[in-house]
């Protein structure tokens, strides 16, 4: 083997067995490095904000930001692993077979875990927009928390047994060495695309469906009625338009967590194979990963308690004392 070829291969020791880089023009591979690290690097920070944002501001706690707080950390967590991702745009695995599955069952955990957070963030605005009355008894922090907990304890068992097969034999699907696939069987492929994309997107469309219809008609009220408000109904009506707010903000969040999802899992149901190869489906995981970017970016927007926690850290006045009880 001649040494032009030996240097296209990921271990050159292994030239019988080692997997062959990806072939790619300098400048390309350059610019991909770039945009990968910079998505990375920008998801961490913004999501390291809006968890330390709510953990330490104390008015922050209520249930709605408990759940934007679970879906920050999984948000950081892939941005973390975004990293991995990188190490693939050569076209080689060099951290182990271990380490390969282990990325995909954190990759597989952290997603469904912002999808079944995006379910429980779409039943508490139904809750405070279709049954206002009862939000404060039936929606608390304790059961918020309960709530979190089992949607991340349900993800991690259902994820450890689609995997299993490929938790016990790491790499034992890999066709050459330096090479990091995993493979699903039918059923498992079906459970997955079942508990993971059908059915909480689906739950998720028909409560925002049934949100925006009472929203709507809850908006048509109050402007009827402008003209004739008492100090207590403009109380009412200045809560109702929070929540709505509140529903709209993170109706944006859904819409563009479905945007960034949907494909991704709409390939795997087309895909006529079950093997998941992180390289060939890179562009859709990025895509994932850019969504987990983006949550922040659409508080920063649309949340003025976030811009201003924003400020308070830059500028470590969250380091005073009694900064916890500042009013956001």
């Amino acid at each position: 083997m001649s040494s032009l070829d030996v240097d296209k291969l990921c271990f050159p020791e292994l030239f019988n067995s080692s997997c062959r880089k990806a072939i790619r023009p300098y400048y390309a591979s350059i610019l991909i490095y770039i945009t990968l690290s910079f998505i990375s690097i920008v998801t961490v920070l913004l999501n390291m904000m809006v968890i330390i944002s709510i953990s330490h501001f104390k008015q922050l706690h209520t249930p709605t930001n408990l759940l934007l707080l679970a879906l920050a950390v999984s948000d950081c967590s892939l941005g973390l692993l975004l990293v991995f991702q990188i190490s693939l745009v050569g076209g080689c695995w060099f951290v182990g077979d271990v380490m390969c599955v282990m990325y995909f069952v954190l990759y597989y955990f952290f997603t469904a875990s912002s999808i079944g957070i995006m379910v429980l963030i779409s039943v508490d605005r139904y809750v405070a927009i279709c049954h206002p009355l009862h939000y404060s008894t039936k929606v608390t922090k304790k059961r918020t928390h309960i709530c979190v907990c089992l949607c991340w304890m349900f993800c991690i068992l259902v994820h450890s047994l689609i995997l299993k097969d490929n938790l016990r034999q790491p790499g034992g699907f890999n066709s050459c060495v330096g090479q990091c696939v995993i493979n699903l069987n039918y059923a498992s492929g079906l459970a997955d695309m079942v508990l993971s994309f059908i059915i909480p997107v689906t739950v998720i469309i028909l409560l925002y469906m049934r949100v925006f219809v009472v929203a709507a008609s809850q908006a048509r009220a109050m402007r009827s009625h402008v003209t004739s408000v008492t100090l207590k109904y403009s109380a009412k009506t200045t809560a109702k338009k929070s929540e709505l707010k509140a529903a709209f903000t993170l109706g944006v969040v859904v819409v563009v967590f479905l945007l960034c999802v949907c494909p991704y899992f709409c390939i795997l149901l087309s895909a006529q194979d079950s093997r998941v190869d992180a390289e060939t489906s890179a562009f859709m995981m990025c895509l994932l990963y850019l969504n987990s970017c983006l949550n922040p970016l659409i508080y920063a927007l649309f949340y003025p308690w976030f811009r201003k926690s924003i400020k308070l850290i830059v500028t470590l006045k969250i380091l005073e004392s009694d900064s916890c009880n500042s009013i956001m």
